[in-house]
């Protein structure tokens, strides 16, 4: 018996070479999967605009929540509004300018659309330590109701 040390091939010798190059076998992979990840996510996968902000939304039995981190923002530049199955929060922070004379101010805006079990005329919004939290009543009938079963 005739025993062979086995050697683990090379990247060169697995590419083959065209026209005086060698391409790697996954070369373009790491494209193709950043264009599909763009394709499914659209604008989900892009990077945040200045002007937007994140929400975080979460509920309960009774309401539905939308907070806000606005560190920096005045309560008094802080505009929210219902109108037509959306809420909308705009709000305007104000920093000192970069050449150190006087005040560049920035725009921020978030819109989040709303469904028909939200109670519009009973919105409220609490503005505290720098977080905006937005509580959305839930309706009389979008609330969960416990149904009893008879068993006979």
């Amino acid at each position: 018996m005739r025993l062979v040390r086995y050697t683990y091939p090379t990247s060169r010798s697995l590419a083959p070479v065209w026209g005086g190059s060698a391409r790697l076998p996954w070369s373009g992979l790491e494209t193709e999967m950043d264009r599909l990840f763009e394709n499914a996510l659209g604008e989900y996968g892009s990077v945040a605009s200045p002007t937007r902000f994140p929400v975080d939304l979460y509920e309960d039995k009774d309401n539905t929540y939308v907070r806000a981190e606005l560190p920096g923002v005045s309560r008094d530049d802080i505009n929210v509004e219902v109108v037509d199955g959306y809420l909308n929060i705009t709000a305007a922070r104000k920093a000192p300018a970069a050449d150190g004379k006087g005040e560049e101010s920035f725009a921020l805006s978030r819109s989040v659309s709303l469904n028909d079990a939200v109670h519009t005329d009973k919105v409220s919004a609490l503005y505290e330590n720098g977080i905006l939290t937005v509580t959305l009543p839930k309706r009389e009938e979008a609330k969960p109701k416990k149904i009893t079963v008879a068993v006979k």
